[in-house]
């Protein structure tokens, strides 16, 4: 039953990555430079998580939110992004502060 809701959630992930990772930017090495994303992935995560409740909602949140973070990081490592200007960015991308990653 989880699994064809978490390929449903992956695929909803993979949708929203395609269009930013189809632009490119003029200077990929200048600190800030990440290529804007109009909503973020954690966005996305609450909103394919809405219709669950309790450990599933939080499994499923928890498991979307890793797969955020593995695909911004594969976007910074695309644009070379190095240092601060790669934890930047993949705080903008995911759409945290970092606060929950502690």
């Amino acid at each position: 039953m989880k699994l064809p809701f978490a390929a449903v959630a992956a695929s909803l992930v993979c949708l929203s990555v395609a269009p930013a990772s189809a632009q490119t930017t003029t200077a990929p090495a200048a600190p800030g430079a990440a290529v804007p994303v109009p909503a973020t992935k954690r966005v996305g995560c609450l909103g394919s998580t809405q219709n669950l409740q309790g450990q599933d909602k939080r499994d499923q949140m928890q498991l979307c939110m890793a797969q955020a973070r593995l695909d911004c990081l594969k976007q910074a490592i695309d644009q070379k992004l190095v240092g601060e200007a790669r934890k930047s960015a993949i705080k903008t991308c995911v759409g945290t502060d970092g606060a929950e990653q502690q």
